[in-house]
């Protein structure tokens, strides 16, 4: 979601009060929380206009408040305790309002990537890689880049040949990760680790730390380095949708979003998406292409990350098949 959308969210989350602004927090992954409750922060007054434009975007009736609340600070922490209640909620609190540091292997996945690298910058990799097998893959990505090239690649490796983990072992990080992990015995040793989690964090860490890293991997063992590129699904595997998956794609991706990426994009996907779209819209993309002027790479990255996690998500929910550059088909 851009700056905009994520006011204008914010806007009517203001406009709904606690209660039922809480109900929607509750429906949300931790980082959506993390920036609505940032932007929530932020916004002291918004102009009547604006607050009307959002509200009959939602269809809702507007009321004639230039200010949204009295305190931001105290709206955005009674939202979040209702919404998660005081141990959830005050991770993210000091955070947001604060910015003070947090800890435990719960509040990992609170936190943002850079935050996460400085508390395990100093652990052993097999620590580290039990650790990040439990974060979403772009926030272990995240934390991958912030390390040196030597410590990213020793993580990953092991990573990728995990075979499930005992809680015991995420316990020597430090007490608070111990004791956040006390219940960890019912975690099922054959759900984390192995190599198609190690495919998916690598699929997120753009092309020049991906090479760098399977480089790394298949000096030490050639096969385990093939295997995780056989699951791996890059922006140029796109071309492999067939067309009623790329269409399904593309009616999630945003239209900005989209010009955004294919500034970075081959020829061939280029064509595959105005083939996929109807003459007009294919048309007037062709010209927002031609007149959008020079994009750094950072953003043009960033905006395909956003487009293979769209595809991962409705491969995982059965709407498309997803083909990776080995010969099998996964989902």
């Amino acid at each position: 979601m851009d700056e905009k959308g994520l006011e204008d969210a914010a806007i009517l989350l203001m406009s709904m009060g606690e209660e039922e602004a809480a109900e929607v927090f509750r429906h949300l992954e931790p980082k959506e929380v993390q920036l609505l409750g940032e932007t929530m922060a932020k916004l002291k007054t918004v102009k009547q206009e604006r607050i009307e434009s959002v509200l009959e975007r939602f269809s809702k009736e507007s009321s004639e408040l230039g200010v949204l609340v009295a305190d931001t600070d105290e709206y955005v922490k009674a939202v979040l305790r209702k919404a998660l209640g005081e141990d959830k909620a005050n991770l993210l609190i000091d955070r947001i309002i604060q910015g003070s540091d947090i800890t435990g292997i719960e509040s990992l996945k609170w936190m943002d990537p850079v935050s996460v690298a400085e508390l395990l910058r100093n652990e052993h990799p097999q620590i580290v890689a039990a650790i990040l097998v439990h974060l979403d893959p772009d926030q272990a990505s995240g934390v991958l880049k912030a390390f040196s090239d030597r410590h990213r690649n020793e993580v990953m490796i092991r990573i990728a040949t995990l075979d499930g983990i005992q809680p015991s072992a995420l316990k020597d990080l430090n007490e608070v990760l111990s004791r956040v992990l006390a219940g960890g015995s019912q975690i099922r040793k054959s759900s984390l680790g192995g190599v198609k989690p190690a495919a998916e964090i690598i699929n997120l860490m753009g092309s020049s730390v991906e090479t760098s890293i399977l480089d790394y991997i298949r000096e030490a063992d050639g096969d385990l380095a093939q295997k995780i590129m056989d699951n791996m699904f890059t922006f140029d595997d796109l071309i492999k949708l067939d067309d009623k998956g790329f269409q399904t794609m593309l009616k999630e991706v945003q239209t900005e979003s989209l010009i955004i990426a294919l500034k970075g994009a081959s020829p061939e996907i280029r064509e595959k998406v105005f083939k996929n779209m109807s003459s007009r819209a294919a048309e007037t993309l062709r010209e927002d292409l031609e007149s959008r002027g020079p994009v750094k790479l950072s953003e043009v990255e960033a905006e395909q990350k956003e487009m293979l996690k769209i595809v991962r998500r409705l491969a995982d929910e059965g709407q498309i098949v997803l083909s990776s550059g080995g010969d099998d088909d996964y989902v």
